[in-house]
C-alpha cells in the first residue's frame, strides 16, 4: 500500500544526450528535490550529432557522454544507464556496421529496458510522443521501445513528453527572427511537431527548478554550436535568465491510458497519488 507520502522511482527514457535536459531537466529536477529517485536512460550515446567541426569525429561519443553525465548530476539523477546503440542521425542510417537505434528490433530493444525497469521498481517511465516530438527517427524509436517496455514491465504510469504544438509554433518564429539576425542555423522542426493542447495531460511547473534546467543545458557544450554557427541549444541559453524562467518554466507531457479532460496536472505522480489514496479508503 502507497502512502500520500511516499517516495516514488520514476525512469526518464530518451534518445540522445541533452534531450534529458531539453524535454525534461525540470521534471527530473523537481521529481529528484521533492526526495523521489530519478533514472535516466539515454539509447545512444549521440554520436552522430551536429557538432563544430573539431569536436566531431570518433572522439564525440566520449564527449557526450561525459556531458551526460554532468548534466545528469546537476538535475540529480540517481543513476544513468546508456543502452549504447548506435546513433540513427537524422536520416535514420547511422554510419558503421552497427544497425542503428531506429532499425533495431523493438522487442528486443524493449526488454533490455523492461529489464531495467523491473530491476528499478519503477513507478513512472517518461518516453515521447508517438511523432518523436519533431520525427527525428530515434525519438520514433524511443516511443515504440518504451512504450513497449512499460508494457512488459507493467509499470504503472507511462508519460510522454512533448511540447505545447501552440508554444512550439510561437517558438518557431521567434527562432526564425533570431537565426536571421545571428545568421545561424534554424533548429529542426516542423510546425506540424509535437502536441496539440487538447491531447495534453500534464503541464509540470518547473520555474523553481529553472537553474538547474538551465545548468543542465550548458553541460552539452559540444551540441551548442555546429559548422554553420550556434545551434537551438545556444540560442536558448543565452536567453536572460528571467525570460528563461518565464519562457522554459514548464514541460508537458501525456498520460497514457488518461482522458485529457479537466484542468492539465502538475504532478507526474497524480495517478500512483489517487490510487493510494483509494486504497487508504
Amino acid at each position: 500500500m502507497m502512502c500520500a507520502t511516499q517516495s516514488f522511482t520514476l525512469v526518464s527514457f530518451h534518445a540522445h544526450p541533452d534531450d534529458e535536459a531539453l524535454l525534461t531537466g525540470g521534471t527530473l529536477a523537481r521529481a529528484a528535490a521533492e526526495g523521489h529517485r530519478v533514472v535516466l536512460v539515454v539509447a545512444t550515446a549521440g554520436e552522430a550529432g551536429l557538432a563544430a567541426q573539431e569536436l566531431s569525429g570518433p572522439g564525440l561519443r566520449d564527449l557526450r557522454l561525459v556531458e551526460l553525465r554532468e548534466s545528469a548530476e546537476r538535475i540529480g539523477c540517481a543513476r544513468v544507464e546508456v543502452l549504447d546503440y548506435p546513433d540513427s542521425g537524422l536520416d535514420g542510417n547511422g554510419v558503421g556496421d552497427r544497425t542503428p537505434f531506429a532499425q533495431v528490433d523493438v522487442e528486443v530493444a524493449a526488454r533490455r529496458l523492461a529489464a531495467l525497469l523491473v530491476e528499478e521498481q519503477a513507478d513512472v517511465l517518461t518516453i515521447y510522443d508517438e511523432a518523436g516530438g519533431y520525427g527525428h527517427p530515434d525519438h520514433v524509436q524511443v516511443h515504440r521501445v518504451g512504450g513497449r517496455a512499460g508494457a512488459l514491465a507493467c509499470t504503472p504510469v507511462v508519460l510522454e513528453a512533448t511540447v505545447d504544438q501552440r508554444l512550439f509554433r510561437w517558438a518557431l518564429r521567434l527562432f526564425a527572427t533570431l537565426t536571421r539576425l545571428s545568421r545561424g542555423p534554424q533548429p529542426v522542426g516542423r510546425t506540424s511537431a509535437y502536441t496539440p493542447r487538447g491531447r495534453l495531460t500534464h503541464r509540470v511547473d518547473v520555474r523553481r527548478y529553472a537553474s538547474q534546467k538551465r545548468a543542465a543545458m550548458r553541460a552539452h557544450v559540444t551540441q551548442q554550436t555546429s559548422g554553420s554557427g550556434p545551434r537551438s541549444l545556444a540560442l536558448l541559453l543565452r536567453i536572460p535568465r528571467p525570460l528563461f524562467r518565464l519562457w522554459l518554466g514548464h514541460e508537458w507531457f501525456v498520460e497514457q491510458g488518461r482522458k485529457p479532460d479537466g484542468p492539465l496536472l502538475d504532478d507526474l505522480f497524480a495517478t500512483l497519488r489517487l490510487e493510494a489514496a483509494h486504497d487508504d479508503d
